[in-house]
């Protein structure tokens, strides 16, 4: 590495510096008794003479002026001069040495300037010890020991044993690569002159020359003779370090240091990064702390400063010490190699990566920590091989950067205000950067650099890779991290991927929420971050999406673009817009590797939208607008997705691609898969187990919607997400999938899913019942249609128009009721005489549909589910109803589904559109008899039963069709036994019934008991709508006894017996009953006898209350009458009589007549008479 040089003495590209030559007596350096191989006394300049004689080139005083006037040492051979026998430090030596220390030179010297600080030496001591070392490091004589115990180091290395001798090159070479040195006894000696230099700046050749003015422009001044230790004034290079970090903070006023000066600096830091020892302001700061601390942590190679580097956030590391550690790690960020251990283990990497030689860089840039990070880092994601060694020094610097912000000159920088305004205080452990991590996500107003350098500081210590790095992080989740991811290994990065997928789970801690989301906040917006996803997209993205290396950023590529990429081409095909699920495609999509790993950075990252930069960012004014109170985990995106049709246009754009992604993969959504996780298990685990869901998933969770497993959470989150297909067909991606061709074709311009549902099946059915062979819509796109026709019918919200009809009426009428499993939808037919006219139209036309689909009734379906299995499993879906109604009286029939059917047929009855059935039998029929009826009628409102009342009259008058008399048949018997099955009965009836009958009512047996109490209560009848009713029911049962369930039941034995032959219908039964009773020589049975004496006093009364009304009714009612053959046969008895009588009677006045016009022509007193007999006469001629 470059160092600095003299000016004068350096050669090109060479840092010149002369180390200060130590004198080695007989005990060189084992102060503590052990001695060295080698005798240098004989080769060192004379101690004593150096002790008297100062002169030289930094000093030319004579000793005794220099120490204030004391007396120079006396003459003594060289090899005995000692240091513990001058005068001037005999009594500090004695004060502050062990008495084993005084015969050795150097080791008194290392004793009396590391003493304690607040010890002070006598003046004359400190002067004499200066002058000492001074004259030690200018004498040349100790080059001469370099080569002699540097002998091999010199026979390897070329380029020192090559330097000129005599200016101290050799030293300063030797020095240079001290880390290289592993000859034991040159090693101890160059350390041991490292250990003398550092005690004063002054003694560094050319380090005043270099650093003078800055200095003094920093007041960093040397201290005066005899204020202070003279040997202590790593202050100043303290000094000046600090004001080196104030310039690269570029603080307030800062000083810049000449770059001299600035490298002189960084070399002083550099070679006393091996020993804490060297660093004599830092020494003397953390001495304590070092004996607290690392006590047993040996000193050499950077282990000492390591050790208090990992105690510095200790809260009983002193302030000083900590501060003069953050100058020193402040200084390593600068430049790696003030780090021993990181430059000796990252040395054969950073030449094989060529991490120190890029030309691109600005000078000096290669020699940042952050670069040498970034470089080695990228080596180690693309797969290459770092030494291991290496790798754990990264991990401790990466931490370091991410414990103290203050180390990152970037973010004091620019984010001092942030740091002012809202993390002040917080400067341990990495608290500063977390809380600017929480600004930047829930503020999201940042300063773009801060905001950037943030981002930077990320890459650099790249926490991804390794929790651990983050040690905010790692205290937080520790208890989750040893409960929840305790079968990973420790310093995984699936680490982060294991916490992420316990987010907002019981498992999951508070303080491990927040600090996780707040570095997964900026981790989503760089891809690179997640290690496992940058290692298998790699070669994905560079191909797609023109991605550049791992440590090369491009400024025209916005935060998160590259993962939008690749979920896009996860999800789609270059062609058709959707999945690649085809290995042909080659090219055009994702690796199986990379998709796996997209799909489970979306799952993880749907939990909240800010972990979406794109979202987030196209987002920011709709969530302020439409989502500020939403808080909760998943809230946010459900709020834009209920609020799409009012978001911006770039929102609604994002919102809704998000929204597709999710219908094709509903595990997107991990809440809600969390949520559903019983239901998932006991009857979805099949297609939850497929690698690739194509929306299975949500249609098996909507199918089982209602299952016993299905928690309160789960069901809501579902329903949602039905609601949100609503909104756009492309939302429901198996619909999409089926009918994205038919929909173009047949429904263009149509977007949402509800009309889509609707244009298409409207399509359908007028196929079907047009009977056309080639139907428009596919047979795909038919079968899907009909899975989203049927999931609608289970929510009101999932038909917005009848949702918003009845909106109202819902707060009216259903407000306590639950949504799902059609509830409401069902109140509000209950309540239909009673909800607004819009409401009641569309319930109308739903249940039309319903009637003419069963399957469509939800609640139907859901009531009788397993009396489908039992009794129509085989039956067609469109008759599903009419099985149900042939099966209801059945004993092995469940009471609740024998309800629901009732209530259907009930709805039915009010309306011949509702029974698709009987308005196919009476298609004829009705028109024929009822057409007054339907002049008067409304579309999409009942005819409470006017036209089968109508229909039913026809049929006691035997004219219908076979067909639809058939159906009438069904239905007299039907409400025969329940009163309710007559809408026009129970119309008219409503307050005569509870008055008449409120006991069979109360009963609610359903064995036509009301309808009794009807007919003997006839008389007490006063509502005249209700009497013509009765009379009605009354003039229905003479043509079927099965109308008359109470006679039926009484004379079941009877017709047995007596009209076994005889078939059903058109009152014949009935007739053979009527001739049995007059029969006396039948015998009926007492209470058939008592019943249809009853019905004979009805039928009179009747007759006499209700008289025919014109010829028509009255050959009805002789014809529906069960005497009507006696009835014809008086009738013909009585017309053969009176044309009998007419014919004798036409004989007698025929002859009368004649006699009395013969009587008139023949008398002659009369004009005609006289004129009769002139007639008479042959004579006879008339007058002209």
């Amino acid at each position: 590495m470059p160092g600095w040089s003299s000016p004068k003495m350096a050669p090109p590209g060479r840092v010149q510096r002369l180390l200060l030559l130590v004198s080695l007596s007989a005990r060189l350096y084992f102060a503590h008794g052990i001695k060295s191989p080698i005798n240098t006394n004989d080769n060192l300049p004379d101690n004593a003479e150096i002790a008297k004689n100062p002169g030289g080139p930094l000093q030319d005083v004579k000793l005794a002026a220099v120490a204030g006037g004391a007396a120079p040492p006396p003459p003594r051979r060289s090899s005995g001069w000692k240091l513990a026998e001058e005068e001037a430090c005999r009594e500090d030596l004695a004060r502050l040495c062990p008495k084993h220390s005084w015969s050795n030179n150097l080791a008194v010297l290392e004793c009396l300037q590391d003493r304690k600080e607040e010890t002070e030496l006598a003046s004359d001591c400190n002067h004499l010890l200066w002058n000492y070392k001074r004259n030690l490091t200018t004498d040349p004589k100790f080059e001469s020991v370099a080569v002699e115990v540097c002998k091999s180091t010199l026979t390897d290395n070329k380029e020192c044993a090559g330097e000129e001798r005599g200016k101290g090159y050799l030293v300063s070479c030797l020095v240079d690569h001290r880390i290289n040195i592993t000859e034991y006894q040159c090693n101890q000696y160059i350390t041991k002159m490292a250990t003398i230099i550092f005690s004063d700046f002054r003694l560094i050749c050319g380090f005043m020359d270099r650093c003078l003015d800055d200095i003094n422009a920093l007041h960093c001044g040397s201290v005066s003779t005899g204020e202070k230790d003279v040997h202590s004034q790593g202050e100043v290079i303290a000094c000046l370090e600090k004001g080196l970090v104030s310039e690269v903070e570029d603080r307030a006023d800062h000083y810049v240091i000449k770059e001299d000066c600035k490298k002189a600096i960084m070399r002083v830091a550099e070679l006393s990064s091996d020993d804490f020892h060297l660093d004599r302001h830092l020494y003397f700061a953390c001495r304590d702390d070092r004996e607290r601390f690392c006590e047993n942590t040996p000193a050499g190679e950077g282990r000492v400063y390591k050790c208090l580097f990992n105690h510095k956030f200790e809260d009983s590391m002193s302030t000083k010490c900590r501060e003069a550690l953050s100058t020193r790690q402040k200084l390593i960020a600068q430049d790696y190699k003030v780090s021993y251990s990181l430059a000796k283990a990252c040395k054969q990497d950073l030449r094989k990566y060529r991490c120190n030689v890029d030309t691109t860089l600005p000078r000096g840039r290669e020699a940042k920590l952050s670069y040498l990070l970034l470089c080695l880092e990228s080596a180690v994601h693309r797969g290459r091989v770092v030494s291991g060694e290496c790798q754990g020094e990264m991990l401790d610097y990466r931490r370091m950067l991410m414990e103290d912000f203050s180390l990152s000159p970037e973010i004091v920088l620019h984010c001092r205000g942030e740091i002012d305004t809202h993390c002040s205080g917080l400067h341990h452990k990495g608290r500063t950067l977390h809380c600017l991590m929480r600004v930047s996500r829930d503020k999201g107003s940042m300063d773009t650099l801060c905001q950037k350098s943030l981002q930077t500081l990320i890459q650099e210590t790249d926490p991804g890779a390794d929790y651990r790095i983050d040690r905010a992080l790692n205290e937080a989740c520790e208890s989750v991290i040893q409960t929840a991811c305790k079968h990973i290994r420790n310093g995984d990065p699936m680490i982060l991927s294991c916490l992420m997928e316990h987010l907002y789970t019981d498992k999951m801690v508070e303080d491990c929420e927040r600090r996780l989301l707040e570095l997964q906040y900026f981790i989503s917006r760089d891809w690179k971050l997640d290690p496992i996803l940058y290692r298998k997209c790699q070669n994905d993205a560079a191909r797609i999406c023109h991605t550049h290396g791992w440590n090369e950023t491009s400024e025209f590529m916005p935060a998160g673009a590259v993962f939008s990429c690749l979920y896009r081409h996860a999800y789609r095909t270059e062609e058709q817009g959707r999945r690649d699920s085809s290995e042909q495609q080659g090219d055009a999509g994702l690796s199986r590797d990379c998709k796996t790993e997209v799909q489970r950075i979306l799952h993880q990252r749907a939990l909240d939208v800010k972990l979406d930069p794109d979202l987030q960012k196209r987002c920011m004014t709709d969530l302020g607008k439409w989502c500020s109170e939403k808080t909760e985990p998943g809230q946010e995106l459900e709020c834009l997705q209920d609020h799409l049709e009012d978001l911006g246009t770039d929102c609604r754009d994002v919102v809704g691609n998000l929204t597709e992604l999710e219908s094709e993969d509903i595990q997107i959504e991990a809440l809600l898969i969390r949520a559903c996780e019983p239901v998932i298990q006991s009857h979805c685990h099949e297609v939850a187990d497929n690698q690739i869901d194509t929306g299975d998933l949500m249609e098996c969770l909507v199918l089982n919607k209602h299952q016993k497993e299905m928690n309160e959470k789960c069901a809501v989150g579902v329903t949602h997400f039905q609601l949100i297909q609503m909104k756009d067909f492309r939302f429901s991606y198996k619909f999409k999938m089926a009918c994205k061709e038919d929909v173009l074709k047949l429904c263009p311009n149509i977007k949402k899913k509800v009309d889509v549902v609707i244009c298409l099946s409207t399509m359908v059915r007028n196929d079907t019942l047009q009977e056309v062979k080639d139907q428009r819509v596919s047979m795909k796109c038919r079968r899907q249609l009909r899975v989203e026709e049927l999931e609608m019918s289970e929510d009101i919200r999932l038909d917005p128009d009848l949702y918003d009809s009845c909106r109202q009426d819902i707060k009216d009428h259903c407000q306590n009721v639950a949504y799902g499993n059609a509830q409401v939808i069902e109140c509000l037919k209950d309540n239909k005489k009673h909800v607004s006219q819009r409401c009641h139209q569309k319930l109308f036309k739903l249940q039309e549909t319903e009637m003419m689909d069963p399957e469509l009734d939800f609640q139907l379906m859901r009531v009788c589910k397993q009396m489908i299995r039992r009794f129509c499993s085989e039956a067609d879906p469109k008759n599903m109803l009419q099985c149900l109604k042939q099966n209801k009286n059945s004993e092995l029939m469940d009471p609740k589904c024998k309800q629901m059917i009732t209530k259907r047929q009930i709805t039915q009855n009010t309306d011949y559109r509702l029974n698709p059935v009987l308005r196919k039998a009476c298609k004829a029929d009705i028109p024929k008899f009822c057409q007054q009826i339907l002049n008067k009628a409304k579309d999409d409102d009942e005819l409470e039963g006017q036209v089968v009342s109508c229909l039913k009259l026809k049929y006691a008058d035997q004219r219908l069709s076979p067909d639809c008399e058939d159906q009438i048949r069904v239905i007299l018997q039907e409400s025969a036994l329940d009163y309710r099955l007559d809408p026009q009965l129970q119309l008219q009836c409503s307050d005569e019934i509870p008055r008449l009958c409120a006991e069979e009512v109360a009963a609610q047996e359903q064995t036509g008991q009301v309808e009794e109490c009807l007919k003997v209560n006839l008389l007490k009848i006063k509502h005249e709508g209700c009497k013509k009713e009765v009379l009605n029911i009354l003039k229905e049962s003479k043509a079927d006894i099965f109308v008359d369930p109470v006679l039926h039941t009484a004379c079941a034995l009877d017709i047995k017996h007596q009209c076994a032959a005889i078939p059903p219908g058109r009152g014949r039964q009935m007739s053979c009953l009527m001739e049995a009773l007059q029969d006396k020589r039948v015998r009926l049975q007492p209470e058939c006898k008592k019943r249809l004496q009853d019905r004979i006093d009805m039928w009179s009364y009747a007759a006499k209350v209700a008289p025919a009304e014109g010829f028509s009714d009255l050959a009805g009612q002789v014809l529906s009458s069960p005497a009507k053959n006696y009835i014809l046969s008086m009738m013909s008895m009585c017309v053969v009589l009176l044309f009998l009588m007419g014919l004798l009677c036409g004989r007698i006045t025929k002859r009368v007549t004649q006699e009395l016009k013969d009587r008139k022509l023949g008398h002659p007193c009369t004009v005609n008479g006289l004129h009769s007999q002139a007639r008479k006469r042959k004579d006879y001629a008339p007058l002209t």
